[in-house]
């Protein structure tokens, strides 16, 4: 794995944390418990802080990244951000799901309890209502939550990532 410091800030990784071998974190990154980073994920906090809080897994080959001095990008609790999908310089409640090849652009802010199908493009200063699902591209909601199957899909996945990561530590 490649953790790195850029301009005297290094990642904040706790121990209950996993991060694969090949997954790569510079710069000003502070991570909650129980967090997973995949194989080939980048999270590059070199122009402006990403602040990532519990149970969240940035899934293989996803990028977080920042705008440089205008947007960090913060993550709350029990936040999967899908195998490459991309997520810069937004804010993203807790309980969300980010889709696998998922896009969520500059200044978007996903609300709590909400998805991002796969492949959607959130465009940029989107507000993406807590209790929704949004898909296609550009993204649009497409349905509230508990008028789908997905649920319990948010939590479920988040949790099956703190026990998928257990696997990874032994």
């Amino acid at each position: 794995m490649i953790i790195k410091a850029v301009n005297g800030k290094l990642p904040v990784i706790p121990e209950d944390c996993y991060v694969a071998e090949n997954a790569t974190i510079v710069g000003d990154v502070t991570f909650g418990s129980q967090c997973s980073v995949w194989f080939n994920a980048v999270i590059r906090g070199d122009v402006h802080f990403i602040k990532i809080g519990n149970k969240v897994n940035i899934q293989d080959g996803a990028i977080v990244h920042c705008t440089y001095q205008k947007h960090p990008t913060v993550i709350g609790n029990n936040v999967s951000i899908g195998h490459n999908a991309i997520v810069h310089g937004c804010t993203i409640q807790d309980n969300v799901l980010i889709g696998m090849g998922a896009i969520v652009m500059d200044n978007c802010t996903i609300e709590s309890n909400s998805i991002i199908a796969a492949g959607a493009v959130i465009t940029q200063n989107t507000i993406v209502e807590s209790g929704t699902i949004w898909a296609g591209v550009p993204a649009k909601k497409v349905k509230d939550i508990d008028q789908s199957n997905f649920a319990g899909e948010i939590q479920r996945i988040s949790n099956n990532y703190v026990m998928y990561s257990s696997w990874f530590k032994e």
